[in-house]
This record gives C-alpha cells, sequence and structure tokens, in this order.
C-alpha cells in the first residue's frame, strides 16, 4: 500500500469556520499579518510535509537537526526542520520571520499568494523543485466513465475535496483536461484529507458523493487498487473506480521549497548551498529505493534512512518500513537536476514555471482564495555550478524525446483505459491540418501530453461508413444474400441466409462488421471488404497525418513533446457517431479524428519521459 500526504490531515484547516461547500479568501484564514525581518541565529528554520519528497531533505541534514556530517552539516549549513503540515500557520511564520522558507505544491501557494505576494519582502522566490506526485486520485461511482462524464445535464455531479490542500490543484486539472470549470460541478469541501472528516470518508457515507479526491491508502480501500472496482466487500463501495490518477496526470502536483525574497538576495549562496545538497540527496535516495524494488533486499543505509522517516512522520504514518515508508517513496517522482533546468529555464515546458504558475494564480483567483493576481520568482540558479556543488553529472533534459516504450493500443481496449477524450472534424479528401484551424485543438493535444505524462495521446481516425453500407446492400442483393422490401427513403432489408425472417438493422456497426468480414458478400461488382479496408487503411492515415501535423506545429513553437505518447490509431467504420448517415452533414460527423488521453501502466515509461 503507498501511502501519500498522510499529514496534509491537519495542512490548511480551512473549514474551521468555513461551511461546506465555501470557498475562503486565504487572507482571512490567516487574520491580520505583520511583514518582520526573519530572525537572526545560528540555525535556519525549514519546514517539511509528510512526502515522499521530504525524505530526501531528511537525509541531506541527516535528521530534524543538522549533523555535522551530513550532506548539509559538510556544506556548512545548520538548519532546524520543522513541522509543515499546517500551512497556515506555515505562511504565519513565513509573513513573521521565524521562517524564511515555505514548503507545499505550487498550487498551495498560488492560493496563499495574495499574502505572501502582496509585499515585495516576502514575494516568494521558487528555489527547487522536489517531485511530481504519483499518488493522488479522483475515484468516482460507475457511472462516471471519463472525465467528460463530470459534466452533465440536470443536476451537477457532486465532488468531494480537501479545501486548501493539494487536491485542489488535482481537481483543478482533472476539470481543465475535459475543458470543464468548478461552476459545471458542485465541489463539496471537507476538513481533512483523509481520516474520518476526509473526502474517502464523506465518499462513503453520502451517497449523493459522486466522486471524491483521495490519496492512495483511500483509494485502495475504496477500489481495492488503482485498476480495480469495488465490490462492496472488505470495505469496498461497490462500482467505485479510479478516474483519474497522478499515476497517469503525472505532471499534476508540483511540490517546491519557496524562500522569502528580502532573504534570498542576502542569503543566495546559503539556499544554493540548501538545493545543490538536496539534489546531491535525491540521487542517493533513489538509489537506494530503485535497488531494494529490484531486489528486494533492503541495505542497512536505506533500513536507516526508512526508519528516520518513519520516527519523523509517525508509526500511525508509516506503519512498516517495507511497505509502508518505502510505497511513500515510490509514489514520489524526483525530478534531478535535469527537472530543474526543464521546470525553471526550458520555454517549452507546458508543465514548467510558468504555465504553473498562470494555472495556480487562475485557479487562486476564479475560486476564490484571492481577488488579486500575485506572482513569483524563479531562482535563476546556474545548474551548471549547482552539479558541481552537488558532485552529479549535468545533464540537460530532451524538449523532444524519441523514447520507445509506450505499446500499441488495441482498438478494443481503448474504452476502459480512456480517461478523457475530444475531437476534431474534417472534410471529405482532406489532407491538411492547418494550424488556422486546428491551432486550439493542438494546444489541448500537447497540453494533455504534458499533463498527462504517465498517458498515451492515441489519435484515433475515423471514417465514414456510407460507402461501405451501399457496397454490402449491392453485393448482397446481387448474390442473393439479402431481400429488400418498401419504398425508397423507407427500405427495410432481410439477410435470406436467415431464411429470409432476420431484418438487417444497417445501424448495427459491430454485426455489419462481421458480415463484411466473413467474405460471405464478395464476388460481386463491387467489395464491401475492399471498401471497408480502404476506410481503415484511410482513417491509419488521416491520424497519422494529425500526428505529423501536431509534431510540426510543436517544432514551429519550441514546446516539448514525448513522441511516444503520440499513438495514431485506425478506427476505420467500427466506431461511426451515426451509424446509417441519410445525408452529408451526417455523413461527416463521422468524418472524424478523436483524441483519446489513455492510461497506460507506469512500468511502460522510462524516468526520461519524466524530465520535462
Amino acid at each position: 500500500m503507498h501511502i501519500q500526504r498522510l499529514s496534509y490531515v491537519m495542512a490548511l484547516l480551512l473549514l474551521v469556520a468555513t461551511p461546506v461547500g465555501a470557498q475562503q479568501l486565504f487572507s482571512s484564514l490567516t487574520g491580520p499579518l505583520s511583514v518582520e525581518p526573519v530572525e537572526d541565529g545560528a540555525v535556519t528554520n525549514v519546514p517539511y510535509i509528510t512526502w515522499g519528497g521530504d525524505v530526501a531533505t531528511f537525509l541531506a541534514n541527516g535528521g530534524l537537526e543538522t549533523k555535522p556530517d551530513s550532506i548539509y552539516g559538510k556544506s556548512g549549513l545548520k538548519l532546524k526542520l520543522t513541522p509543515g503540515d499546517d500551512f497556515v500557520q506555515q505562511v504565519k511564520d513565513y509573513m513573521g520571520g521565524k521562517s524564511p522558507y515555505l514548503r507545499g505544491t505550487f498550487r498551495m501557494l498560488g492560493q496563499a499568494s495574495e499574502v505572501i505576494g502582496s509585499d515585495p519582502r516576502t514575494k516568494p522566490v521558487i528555489i527547487l523543485q522536489l517531485s511530481w506526485s504519483g499518488g493522488d486520485h479522483v475515484v468516482a461511482r460507475k457511472d462516471l466513465r471519463t472525465l467528460n462524464d463530470l459534466k452533465r445535464d440536470g443536476k451537477k455531479v457532486r465532488i468531494a475535496c480537501q479545501q486548501g490542500g493539494p487536491h485542489v490543484g488535482l481537481l483543478f486539472d482533472a476539470l481543465a483536461a475535459a475543458q470543464l470549470t468548478n461552476e459545471d460541478v458542485e465541489i463539496v469541501f471537507v476538513d481533512d484529507l483523509t481520516g474520518p472528516n476526509g473526502a474517502a470518508e464523506k465518499f462513503r457515507n453520502d451517497k449523493t458523493i459522486d466522486a471524491c479526491c483521495v490519496i492512495t491508502p483511500d483509494m485502495i480501500g475504496l477500489t481495492g487498487g488503482l485498476d480495480s472496482t469495488g465490490t462492496g466487500a472488505e470495505g469496498t463501495v461497490e462500482g467505485a473506480h479510479v478516474l483519474v490518477s497522478t499515476q497517469n496526470m503525472s505532471r499534476s502536483i508540483a511540490d517546491v521549497y519557496a524562500v522569502r525574497s528580502d532573504w534570498y538576495k542576502t542569503h543566495r549562496e546559503e539556499v544554493e548551498k540548501f538545493v545543490a545538497g538536496y539534489l546531491q540527496a535525491t540521487g542517493e535516495v533513489t538509489k537506494m529505493r530503485d535497488d531494494f524494488e529490484k531486489t528486494q533486499r533492503m541495505s542497512n543505509d536505506y533500513r536507516q534512512l526508512l526508519t528516520m522517516s518513519q520516527q519523523i512522520f509517525g508509526e500511525d504514518v508509516l506503519p512498516t518500513l517495507e511497505v509502508d515508508a518505502h510505497g511513500l517513496l515510490l509514489d514520489c517522482r524526483f525530478v534531478g537536476l535535469p527537472g530543474q533546468i526543464a521546470f525553471f529555464q526550458q520555454s517549452g515546458n507546458l508543465s514548467g514555471f510558468e504555465p504553473k504558475l498562470t494555472a495556480a494564480l487562475d485557479l487562486a483567483t476564479t475560486w476564490g482564495y484571492a481577488k488579486s493576481r500575485k506572482g513569483f520568482e524563479p531562482a535563476n540558479f546556474d545548474y551548471r555550478q549547482l552539479a558541481n556543488m552537488a558532485g552529479v553529472k549535468y545533464s540537460e533534459p530532451k524538449r523532444v524525446v524519441k523514447a520507445e516504450g509506450l505499446t500499441e493500443f488495441p482498438d478494443d481496449d481503448l474504452d476502459a483505459g480512456t480517461i478523457v477524450s475530444f475531437t476534431i472534424s474534417f472534410e471529405p479528401n482532406q489532407t491538411d491540418f492547418s494550424v488556422d484551424r486546428y491551432g486550439a485543438e493542438f494546444d489541448r493535444a500537447l497540453q494533455s501530453a504534458s499533463t498527462f505524462g504517465g498517458a498515451a495521446v492515441v489519435i484515433r481516425g475515423h471514417s465514414d461508413p456510407t460507402k461501405t453500407l451501399v457496397q454490402l446492400i449491392k453485393s448482397g442483393m446481387q448474390k442473393g444474400l439479402i431481400r429488400r422490401s418498401g419504398q425508397k427513403g423507407n427500405y427495410r432489408y432481410f439477410l435470406n441466409a436467415q431464411g429470409g425472417n432476420k431484418e438487417l438493422d444497417l445501424s448495427q456497426t459491430e454485426t455489419i462488421v462481421q458480415l463484411i468480414e466473413s467474405g460471405a458478400f464478395e464476388g460481386a461488382a463491387d467489395s464491401p471488404l475492399q471498401t471497408m479496408q480502404a476506410a481503415l487503411n484511410l482513417s491509419q492515415a488521416r491520424a497519422e497525418q494529425v500526428k505529423q501535423a501536431i509534431i510540426d506545429y510543436a517544432e514551429q513553437r519550441g514546446v516539448n513533446v514525448n513522441l511516444s505518447q503520440l499513438q495514431p490509431l485506425g478506427a476505420g467504420i467500427s466506431d461511426p457517431m451515426i451509424s446509417k448517415p441519410s445525408n452529408m452533414a451526417e455523413a461527416k460527423q463521422n468524418m472524424r479524428v478523436e483524441f483519446r488521453i489513455v492510461k497506460v501502466n507506469p512500468e511502460d515509461l522510462s524516468e526520461e519521459d519524466f524530465d520535462f
């Protein structure tokens, strides 16, 4: 069982005086604050939260207080790591000078942006991205199959989510992927991330709650596992399943450290040592974690690290080392040095600093946490220098990743794995997909590929079945296999092979395809089998043309893209919008390319896929 952010239970206690479902300005949570200079002292207070990314901080520091022989101790730093899961208190300490550091997700800082960004002295400088989350999920009841289903006519979908915690950003991204906002659903805010006042228990006990945002242990409790569906047995909820997960939406929740602007100006060297030490520790942690995962033999150093984490986080949070403490690290995707470069410096990274800042401020202002947009600044480090300080190899991330690994997707497996989808239409025999007409869709496809770094973007071409149907009827009547009755515009067709009593429904595409594939209608003047195959070939070619158009568009804009995520697939006539078109307008609805964001096994991806 993987454990994710359990001490966010106390984070952002935003509902102490807030009714369920209401949003509240972050400034009203902290109350009036005065900006005080950072306290002078031999030791600097640095907050941590309960997350796998912070285990590297423990290793670098040697524990809660800097040990002389630790990474930070050897660099001359003296730090005291303090609990930071109460983010409101973190902000109070930050503004009051008790600590120059803030530790949270990018969206959490965004929600507090109006408070921490209004004074130039406390305007945050983002110095470090620790990781991307792989352990947060939206669990839904059985009638919600994809993110598109979150918008429905009539009564709104009700989603339980902890107010102000990391899942607010997760929900924002999930809705955005389907081009929805918080106005399209009803968000039922709960006090805590987990436990009796968490979203999972709200979902379990209130059948009017359609979905909930949860951490891995709660997800397993509700569904039985990432790819399972709850049966109602052993505490699971019947029909509950994972609608979307950061296993696939892998670049949604970014964990970061920030420092006050005034302190950064006077303590830059100290901050650089902090970041370099963290990067060094990241390499050591990931090696120990990965070695244990491969060999199932735990080294003494890894056992000591997990034991220290268990002591700091508490045995109620991490009951076991092999499952819970190790699982916490498995849910954590450390970005390392290439990830810092990609996040802070690559202009084409759609999950980089500037896009994430825009999204964080969009969330803060549109969801009611702030009235105005107060941004942050990146640290603008020299990463070659930091690599030298950390003793790690300097390596720049690729802008275009050509890594192999994602498998082809059988057409009949797509529905079960689809997270969200959208389509573009085209004219008969169209081969050009211009930016002027399709630029918005290309942008959406590229953003989806970036946010859903652990998923495939299946580009599925479709063809209209009209010509195939016409040739099936002609061939069948010529060979005496089909009998027609009625008048033009109201014909009925019967299969003579079934004694003339079996009516042939041309709108049943699956049956039609099976009849054609049987070969019984071949040998007449027109071959429905050849026409159906030509339609399949055309749809595949069209999907590949759209993929190439997206690649060209990304290259022109300098946008990062993982080519192995873009999977062209031809559906032919197998899945029409209108099975039996009656005019050209209806036929054109079938001439389309569909974009599907599809789950893949995370093991099909390499670490390189997460560098940008």
